[in-house]
């Protein structure tokens, strides 16, 4: 899978986020601009030490990371998408595509690709934490995959 997250701002989300796509063997792209340094010390704290595991890319515009992966299947998840995360059925190379903490995706975005936007479920607030979101999303199409590419999971 891929995890890809549109102009990031919160260092310690993206953090956790590159220590979650580690333990499922996930890869990141990260599109600028970004909220801060890669060099940011919350960003390698939230990280621990998994960043040299990582498989990461960073884009400088979504356009260029659409040239660069040319992606064959990807989902947007934003609040009020089109089908519940869990609706979709998920396969090895997808790509999550999730927006910035405070601005989400661009409207232009989800209006092109509106039949491939996700949503969780949710009430009393606006959105989740970007890197809980994430967690969730990315957890249940790893699970439709059977966890694969794990060794004694139990």
């Amino acid at each position: 899978m891929h995890v890809v997250l549109v102009e990031p701002e919160i260092p310690a989300n993206t953090g956790n986020i590159a220590r979650l796509c580690v333990a499922t063997g996930s890869s990141l792209h990260l599109i600028r601009p970004l909220g801060f340094f890669l060099s940011d010390p919350k960003l390698k704290r939230a990280g621990l030490d998994y960043w040299e595991h990582l498989e990461l890319y960073v884009h400088d515009s979504f356009g260029d990371f659409l040239a660069a992966t040319d992606p064959l299947r990807l989902f947007l998840v934003e609040t009020g998408g089109a089908s519940l995360y869990s609706e979709v059925n998920y396969q090895a190379g997808d790509y999550l595509v999730f927006g910035s903490e405070t601005r989400g995706l661009d409207p232009e975005l989800l209006r092109r690709y509106q039949d491939f936007t996700v949503t969780l479920p949710q009430k009393d607030v606006r959105s989740l934490n970007l890197s809980n979101t994430v967690s969730i999303i990315v957890y249940e199409a790893w699970r439709q995959l059977d966890f694969c590419d794990v060794k004694n999971l139990f």
